[in-house]
């Protein structure tokens, strides 16, 4: 038998599967999905199996040298999902397959054979026992070299009956956690007559083995515990261990991040007639195996988690799983007590706030069947069931959800992929929903679902708009309005809370010299550093170069240093000088970047510790707090002027976000939206709660100037140390596709970005926007071959984003 491999050699002329022998030994125990061991040039290196066939149209095959996996960690459905993503992405199949697993499972793995249950083993399967007790902590890749195969085949056979289990440890990069534990392989009748033969002086041994004679399964506890619960020594049970009553051995333990979370379990709500319009058609497409997608537009605090809760719910009770993703920015730790709260330990969590180990273990639980639902950020669209029930992205319209970095997926996409090949629904929810979205399901391609009220029946909160100019012109040069700082001192009063929202991190936007103008920047990037008091830094937030502050202008050494523009450490700051009897907690990058950081944050929050939080958008959406009744927005336009086509939109969506976090509950909300430009039709319809008008201004904004949704857009980055080269390949690629695509493609470019340098790349871009080019993603594949193969020693590097988010 042959195995088809991709290999694990991130380059484009690997990028296929090569053909390799199977041993005798493995041919029963090698499946799709598994990853192996093979010999690639005169070196061992990872790859996995993709296809198993009978023969191949090469002789003189290598064999495959070992066998990572004892079982798939890819399903037949992620392999043809990864097959797609190469050429809808244009990525190498091996980037894709290891998108779709944990950072941890890029090491080497060392596995040990572990026999559960031996005496109940002994009784029904005696024959095995002795063999099996041979290989009893061996290192898996040690018994494959060994044993015969037959011996292999009663190993796999203990393996998928329970009988055995295969205990991982990580190489390098993490380890399974491992505890010292205390137990007996001995029988009850084993451990009465031992403990009869025991003297009665030796009162401590004679409780320990008590303890192992009561329970009703021979099993290993935790040392630590069971010295706790039973009072026994250590020297008692070492004495035990010495005398071949007990064992003590390392454990493998699951990490839990969530184990000392205070989660109490939830019943579901009664829904309102809103909410059961929007469940019905999907437990529909639940019981009937119906892929559809739906949108479910509903305003903030219109109940969309509940539907959630509940569609999954039905999902459970067939048998299936569910994903549910949520925007790594809001992936806030409400949402996650939520599910938890409603499914307990059927629940695994998967972000970037877990370490290595976590995700590992969490991944596991996943593909080993043991949990029916995954909550988590945009990867966990790869989390490897078999039986999926249903796909629920919340908040769709987060950029978040699209990969900077190869593989280029949207979450979104991939999570219809799946939808489509389950037959399963998928639901979309947002109360912003990108205009890609929206106009699709205008155009019945996706199902709309909406809720247009808040389940409490509480009003929206009421917006004022205060233009920053006027306030100016009165004299009042404060970051605050005079009716914003009114509404923080009355909410202070009253014993509620605010939420202050200013899109801007760090103390200053920039640091420059009065006298001659001399803006500092940073070396490696065509952008100005960000000045951070606490630390009295600047900081560039492109590439991480840091450096003190100057005492003097490094151009004309005046003294003259000015700190210019906002950001939330100049705010915290200057609300303790206006009010300093408020608390106040700050959220952003600097302040969460320690773990659980971002939930210790919240809760203390949540529990009344502070009167005011004030962060960037990761406080924009998610929250869920009784007591607030006041958001104030500092800087309404901070976003609006950027050079991206989707600056409104953003601006829209993160006001109305950030708004509809006033006055959830029993207490009525009120909103402050500060701004330069007001009348801003994103500003107005934020303030007005209208997602019918912005959407129609919008889109016929888009319709003349030409982007999505009417046209398709592709990306291609050329970056390189050497301007004129970059230059060069650039204007060489945008003659190719004016050559190779349609009349109807507009060819843009070449041109420099934004930020034209960073670390120490220039960069050069043209964009292509097309309605309907067949041929273009060929085109762009022969683009992206030739200057990877004559200039690769250059490490000039060609980047193609099709359907981009990020344009800087």
């Amino acid at each position: 038998m042959i195995a088809e491999v991709i290999v694990d050699i991130p380059v484009k002329q690997t990028d296929k599967p090569f053909d390799y022998k199977i041993p005798e030994s493995f041919l029963s125990l090698i499946q799709p999905g598994m990853r192996v061991v093979v010999p690639f040039g005169n070196r061992k290196r990872l790859g996995f199996v993709i296809r198993i066939k009978k023969e191949s149209e090469l002789t003189n095959l290598k064999e495959i040298d070992s066998m990572i996996d004892h079982e798939p960690v890819l399903t037949n459905e992620l392999i043809e999902l990864g097959g797609w993503l190469s050429k809808t992405a244009l990525c190498l199949k091996i980037t894709a397959y290891q998108a779709m697993l944990p950072a941890a499972m890029k090491a080497s793995y060392k596995k040990y054979l572990r026999i559960v249950h031996p005496e109940e083993l002994h009784e029904r399967w005696p024959e095995s026992l002795s063999f099996l007790n041979g290989y009893y902590n061996k290192e898996w890749g040690q018994i494959l070299k060994k044993a015969t195969e037959d011996e292999l085949i009663i190993i796999q056979k203990a393996l998928q009956e329970g009988w055995a289990v295969l205990e991982q440890a990580v190489g390098d990069q993490s380890t399974s956690k491992r505890i010292k534990s205390i137990g007996t392989e001995l029988s009850k009748a084993e451990l009465e007559k031992a403990y009869d033969q025991l003297d009665q002086r030796a009162k401590k041994q004679r409780e320990a083995l008590a303890y192992f004679i009561n329970q009703d399964q021979r099993h290993f506890i935790p040392l630590a515990r069971f010295l706790e619960e039973t009072g026994v020594g250590r020297s008692s049970v070492k004495s035990l261990i010495d005398k071949g009553l007990l064992l003590e051995k390392d454990v493998e333990q699951f990490r839990d991040p969530y184990s000392h979370s205070d989660i109490k379990s939830t019943e579901p709500l009664p829904l309102t007639i809103e909410q059961q319009k929007v469940l019905e058609p999907i437990v529909r497409d639940i019981e009937e195996h119906q892929h559809q997608v739906y949108l479910c537009h509903g305003v903030t605090g219109s109940g969309k988690t509940e539907i959630y809760l509940q569609a999954i719910d039905k999902v459970i009770k067939k048998g299936k799983e569910a994903i549910v993703l949520v925007p790594e920015i809001a992936l806030t730790p409400q949402m996650v007590h939520r599910f938890k709260g409603r499914f307990g330990s059927d629940v695994a969590v998967l972000h970037s706030g877990l370490s290595r180990g976590e995700k590992y273990d969490e991944w596991r639980k996943i593909n080993r069947g043991e949990v029916s639902v995954v909550v988590g950020a945009r990867s966990a669209v790869f989390a490897s069931f078999k039986n999926l029930g249903i796909v629920i992205i919340d908040e769709e319209h987060e950029t978040s959800y699209k990969q900077e970095e190869s593989p280029r997926y949207h979450a979104r996409d991939v999570a219809i992929f799946r939808g489509r090949y389950h037959s399963c629904p998928v639901v979309l929810g947002s109360a912003t929903p990108s205009l890609e979205s929206f106009a699709r399901a205008q155009k019945g391609v996706y199902q709309l679902a909406p809720l247009y009220s808040r389940v409490n029946q509480q009003p929206l909160p009421e917006v004022t708009m205060v233009d920053m100019r006027e306030e100016l012109r009165s004299g009042n040069r404060s970051m605050f309005s005079k009716q914003l700082f009114s509404k923080l001192n009355d909410r202070l009063e009253k014993g509620e809370q605010s939420v202050l929202f200013l899109n801007r991190r760090g103390y200053a936007t920039f640091v420059m010299c009065r006298d001659c103008g001399y803006v500092v920047q940073c070396p490696h990037c065509d952008i100005s550093l960000t000045y951070h008091r606490r630390q009295g830094r600047l900081k560039c937030h492109y590439c991480g170069y840091e450096e003190m502050l100057p005492d003097h202008c490094p151009s004309c050494q005046s003294e003259y240093m000015r700190y210019f523009g906002t950001g939330t450490q100049k705010v915290e700051e200057a609300l303790t000088q206006l009010l300093p009897e408020a608390r106040v907690i700050r959220m952003d990058v600097d302040t969460t970047n320690k773990k659980g950081a971002h939930e210790n944050l919240l809760k203390a929050f949540g529990d009344g510790k502070a009167d005011i939080l004030l962060g960037t958008q990761m406080i924009a959406k998610g929250l869920d707090f009784a007591n607030v009744t006041l958001v104030g927005v500092l800087a309404a336009d901070s976003m609006l002027h950027l050079p991206d086509f989707r600056a409104s939109e953003k601006t829209f969506q993160l006001l109305t976000q950030v708004a509809g976090r006033a006055g959830r509950h029993r207490l009525k909300g009120e909103v402050v939206i500060q701004s330069y430009t007001p009348d801003h039709y994103a500003i107005v319809d934020a303030g007005n709660h209208d997602y019918q008008s912005f959407y129609q201004k919008e889109m016929l904004a888009r319709r003349q100037r030409q982007y999505p949704p009417y046209f398709y857009l592709t990306l291609i980055t050329v970056s390189h140390v050497d301007f004129t080269k970059v230059v060069d390949a650039t204007e060489k690629i945008a003659r190719y596709l004016k050559q190779r695509l349609s009349n109807e493609a507009i060819i843009l470019g070449p041109v420099a970005p934004p930020i034209p340098r960073i670390k120490d790349r220039y960069r050069y871009q043209c964009m292509i926007k097309y309605r309907n080019e067949p041929n273009l993603i060929n085109v762009l594949k022969e683009c992206q071959n030739h200057f990877q193969d004559i200039h690769s020693k250059d490490a000039l590097k060609v980047t193609i984003d099709i359907n981009p988010y990020l344009l800087m």
